[in-house]
């Protein structure tokens, strides 16, 4: 009599197999590609959320500085157009993909910081707007917000480094011809020197 194979008996290998096949392909790193990729997408929507924070902030604090002499109201028109500016630039869907349109909404955001500190250069010499309470409100609020953009910054430029040399490195080349096939380097910016270190706003308060 003929004995049929004994087939089940190679199911809990099979099973033993895949599940050590699923720690080592854990362990290649073939889970990286798209785990570093969103998290470059979150600290991208940090960038943008503090970008936002404070452009939002700059009508009240234009408000509140409006006892300037005529002279020097130019600095007040130039944060306004800089801020519609910022705002009105296009971020397509693709910008993450894209050098040329972060570079353009990275320029806009740096046109707007600089007329953003200009003008509060030119409170200076005003002691009755500086000490206002309006005034004292907004400074807590922008030196936070200056504060957050510059680490929101850095970590989005970190996070789209590890990506970035994920996919053209040794494994991770190999992971993304083989399962991802489409992912792309992601653009990033530069951080002049200066901004480096996390900003202290100072509306010469400090002792």
């Amino acid at each position: 009599m003929t004995r049929a194979p004994a087939l089940p008996t190679l199911r809990p290998f099979a099973l033993v197999a895949a599940a050590l096949a699923a720690l080592v392909l854990g362990g290649c790193g073939v889970n990286n590609i798209p785990t570093y990729e969103q998290s470059a997408k979150a600290a991208w929507a940090e960038v943008q959320n503090q970008y936002k924070r404070r452009s939002d902030l700059i009508p009240n604090l234009v408000e509140s500085v409006k006892g300037f002499a005529e002279q020097e109201r130019k600095v007040l028109t130039d944060v306004t157009e800089a801020r519609a500016k910022a705002v009105s630039v296009q971020v397509p869907a693709d910008i993450l993909t894209n050098p040329e349109a972060m570079k353009q909404f990275q320029d806009a955001q740096n046109t707007l910081g600089g007329a953003l500190r200009q003008l509060l250069a030119v409170v200076e010499r005003y002691p009755d707007i500086k000490s206002g309470q309006n005034f004292l409100a907004l400074q807590s609020q922008i030196e936070g917000t200056e504060n957050r953009i510059a680490i929101a910054r850095r970590d989005y430029i970190q996070a789209v480094r590890q990506y970035n040399t994920e996919i053209v490195t040794f494994p991770g080349r190999l992971w993304k011809m083989a399962l991802y096939p489409t992912a792309q380097e992601m653009a990033t910016f530069d951080i002049p020197a200066e901004e480096q270190a996390v900003p202290k706003v100072d509306f010469g308060t400090s002792k």
